[in-house]
C-alpha cells in the first residue's frame, strides 16, 4: 500500500487537534507526516518541533503543497477557499475543517476544481460520526421536526465568522442529513454583543426555522454568549420522539426503532475527529467509497448557513 504524504495547514489549536491525528495516522502505517504551513514562522515552527516534522512558512505554500498528497487545512475560516484551491490545484487531495469557505462562489470553486483536478475535498462535518453510531441513518421514517440548540460560552475564538457559520453549521449540516426535501423558508432572529472592544463578524446568538418543501421543519439556535454550554437536538417520528443530549453524549428515545444506547463507546463516536480525518485518507487510499462529509455536502450546510446569514443582515 502506497504510504500518502500528508501535511497541516494552520499552526493553531485546530492545526493541532489534526496534527495529532495524522501523527496517529503515521504510526498506524496510513501516512507519512511531512509538516505544517503557517503564515507565520515561528508559530510553523513551534508546531513542526512538538510534532516532529518540517516547518513550512510564508510564502513556502508552493514547497509545501509539491511535498505532500494530502492537507488538513485549519486555518482560520476567511482563508479556506484561498489555500484549499491552492491545494487542489497542485492535485493534493484536500479536508477542510467546517466551514468549507465562507462564500459560496469560492465553495462552488471548490467543489468544482475537485471534480476537474480528480481529487477527493472533504469537509470537518464530523459529528455525522455520532449519528451513525446511534444508528439514525438506519431509521426507516423520515422525520417531521428536528429542534436543536447548540450554546457556547463567551470565547474569542473563531470571530472572523458569524455564530452561524461557526457553531449552528455543525447542526445545519446533521439536519440536512436527515432531510428528505430541499431547504425552503426561513425565519431568523438574532443578537448581536455590543460590549467595548469586542470585534466579531455577524452575530453573536442567532435562531432559525427552516421549512424544508416536503413538510419537514428544522429549529436551530446556536450563542457564543450563552451562560452555560448546552448542545442538544430532538427529532420528532411519526412513530415518536428521541432526545439527544450531544455534551453528555445520552439519548432519551420513545420511538420504535432500536437505536444504539452506547453509542458514545462506539469507536466512530468516542473520536469524530479521528474518524472523520481517517476516512478522508482511505477515500484517498481506495479503502472506501466516500469520506464523512464530502465537498458537495458541505456546500450545502454553508449555502443553507449563508442563507441564514444573509436573512439575519436584511433584519
Amino acid at each position: 500500500m502506497t504510504i500518502l504524504k500528508a501535511g497541516v495547514a494552520g499552526a493553531g489549536v485546530f492545526g493541532g487537534y489534526h496534527a495529532n491525528k495524522y501523527k496517529e495516522a503515521e504510526a498506524a502505517g496510513k501516512v507519512q507526516f511531512i509538516g505544517i504551513y503557517d503564515l507565520d514562522q515561528a508559530r510553523a515552527e513551534a508546531a513542526a518541533e512538538k510534532f516532529g516534522v518540517k516547518a513550512f512558512y510564508s510564502e513556502q505554500l508552493p514547497e509545501f503543497l509539491a511535498a505532500i498528497d494530502v492537507i488538513t487545512i485549519a486555518v482560520p475560516a476567511f482563508a479556506h477557499a484561498q489555500v484549499a484551491l491552492k491545494a487542489l490545484e497542485a492535485g493534493v487531495h484536500t479536508y477542510v475543517e467546517k466551514p468549507l469557505a465562507i462564500t459560496e462562489p469560492d465553495g462552488d470553486a471548490m467543489v468544482a476544481l475537485a471534480a476537474e483536478k480528480g481529487v477527493v475535498l472533504a469537509c470537518g462535518h464530523q459529528e455525522r460520526a455520532v449519528f451513525e453510531a446511534m444508528g439514525l441513518y438506519d431509521v426507516p421514517e423520515r422525520p417531521l421536526r428536528l429542534e436543536a440548540v447548540r450554546n457556547g460560552t463567551v470565547s474569542t475564538r473563531n470571530l472572523d465568522v458569524s455564530v452561524v457559520l461557526d457553531l449552528m453549521i455543525h447542526d445545519l449540516d446533521l439536519g440536512l442529513t436527515l432531510a428528505a426535501g430541499e431547504a425552503g423558508g426561513i425565519d431568523v432572529s438574532a443578537k448581536f454583543r455590543t460590549d467595548e472592544g469586542y470585534q466579531a463578524v455577524g452575530a453573536d446568538e442567532a435562531s432559525a426555522e427552516v421549512k424544508f418543501d416536503d413538510g419537514f421543519v428544522a429549529t436551530f439556535a446556536a450563542s457564543r454568549m450563552a451562560e452555560a454550554r448546552e448542545r442538544t437536538m430532538r427529532i420528532v417520528y411519526p412513530s415518536g420522539e428521541l432526545f439527544i443530549d450531544l455534551l453528555n453524549r445520552k439519548f432519551e428515545n420513545n420511538t420504535p426503532f432500536a437505536l444504539n444506547p452506547d453509542f458514545a463507546e462506539a469507536d466512530i463516536a468516542r473520536d469524530p475527529l479521528g474518524t472523520s480525518v481517517f476516512r478522508f485518507l482511505d477515500k484517498v487510499a481506495g479503502l472506501r467509497e466516500r469520506p464523512l462529509a464530502t465537498g458537495n455536502e458541505a456546500l450545502k450546510a454553508l449555502t443553507l448557513a449563508l442563507a441564514i446569514d444573509e436573512a439575519i443582515a436584511e433584519g
